[in-house]
């Protein structure tokens, strides 16, 4: 089996490094979607039906220059060489200079190129690394990425779900892509050279962000005017989206094109359900300091920093159309997230309170928002986008693929069991 493919059959069981609900490991990734995706009601749920709660066109970027035409004004913040380019609908690897993997190896980027004029940037998902716990596991199958690993996924998973070209109801069907891979083990946000992690032998290097910020000045370029850039992720990837979400808005506001974030399983939980200690590690380990805006003063005060960046980034960017996608009761990212249980020394995360801090996120913390969108599967099951789910998913009679194209329309709607 190569290790491009053991990524995916271990993408679940690496989150759920600390142990996993009555004895039975986390789903991994892609798990048949039959028993998350039937319409219904989980036990807890208290979750209304499907409802729509704002509609309109996708809009321009709020930190768009507009002159007294309407037309949008500015000058592209990117000067890098832009990728090569590829014939229509073939994937190719592009090593970018600079970007690295946790253990130094070089890394890149995929692209394909499209026949419409949208960009999908997807962030690809698998874990982290901030304990001995799960660095061992992250480095089993994760710290290493390149033209090789990459080539192993072209034919299996950048073919399926959202990825498929030939899916009449993909919306993104036409779009060009940009695949950014996952083997710096801070969820795409880090910015620390040789970064040692306690009773875990070795340096590494957590520079995530760093590499994006190079990916970009690849990707400007050769995608200079999209008219709608989709920013998504899946699990560690989908976290990775919505942190680098302003940066991506910020670098095409001058263009002014609808930006929509689509985090699929990394849920920005409020400090009762994403433990303060663990975030506070993520910032001392990974070097967040460097790498949350500074403009977010809510992200520098004490007490966690994920909701202050979540709203700080909703308020920036009015106008524009964020959407959550996620299971319930996510057995995979409650196993991640027990590392932080009883102050930081571990246990168990019962699914109640998951979905509790679920609803919570939607209903309280972002209740009056009309640009927020989510969508709640019953069950535990984990990521959906790129996977037959994404197509075949259900709930109260509304696919995972029609609400999706519904948020790039321009139109928030909940819908949950």
């Amino acid at each position: 089996m190569t290790r491009a493919a053991w990524r995916w059959i271990a993408a679940g069981a690496l989150l759920g490094a600390c142990g996993s609900e009555g004895g039975a490991g986390a789903k991994a990734d892609g798990d048949d979607a039959s028993s998350s995706t039937a319409s219904g009601s989980s036990s807890g749920a208290t979750a209304p039906d499907s409802t729509s709660v704002a509609t309109g066109e996708g809009s321009e970027a709020g930190t768009a220059v507009v002159d007294e035409t309407g037309a949008t004004t500015g000058e592209p913040p990117w000067d890098g060489e832009p990728l090569p380019k590829g014939e229509p609908g073939v994937w190719q690897w592009v090593e970018i200079e600079g970007a690295e993997c946790i253990d130094g190896s070089p890394t890149g980027l995929g692209v394909r190129q499209g026949t419409g004029d949208g960009l999908v940037i997807y962030f690809e998902g698998g874990g982290g690394c901030f304990d001995p716990g799960s660095c061992s596991l992250y480095y089993s199958s994760f710290a290493h990425f390149d033209e090789d690993a990459f080539a192993a996924l072209v034919p299996t998973l950048l073919t399926s779900g959202i990825f498929d070209p030939d899916e009449p109801d993909n919306p993104v069907r036409e779009w060009s892509f940009v695949y950014i891979p996952y083997c710096t083990g801070d969820v795409h946000a880090g910015d620390k050279d040789l970064g040692g992690v306690p009773d875990f032998g070795g340096s590494h290097q957590f520079v995530g962000y760093r590499n994006f910020g190079l990916d970009l000045e690849r990707i400007g370029p050769t995608f200079a005017a999209p008219s709608h850039v989709l920013v998504t992720g899946i699990s560690a990837g989908g976290y990775g989206a919505a942190f680098n979400y302003d940066r991506i808005a910020d670098a095409y506001a001058h263009a002014g094109p609808p930006i929509t974030l689509l985090d699929d399983s990394g849920p920005p939980l409020a400090d009762a359900y994403l433990p303060v200690c663990m975030q506070d590690q993520w910032r001392a380990l990974w070097n967040l300091d460097d790498t949350l805006p500074p403009a977010c003063a809510g992200c520098f005060d004490e007490g966690g920093w994920v909701v202050d960046l979540t709203l700080y980034v909703r308020d920036k960017h009015r106008g524009q159309r964020f959407g959550l996608l996620s299971s319930e009761q996510d057995a995979t990212i409650r196993t991640f997230l027990s590392s932080g249980r009883n102050d930081c020394q571990g246990g168990f995360y019962p699914g109640a309170e998951y979905q509790a801090g679920l609803y919570e996120l939607r209903d309280e913390l972002l209740g009056d928002d009309p640009s927020f969108a989510s969508y709640f599967l019953p069950g535990s099951s984990h990521t959906s986008l790129p996977f037959p789910r994404y197509t075949t998913g259900e709930v109260q009679g509304v696919r995972i693929v029609d609400w999706v194209a519904s948020l790039l329309e321009g139109t928030a709607t909940h819908v949950s069991p």
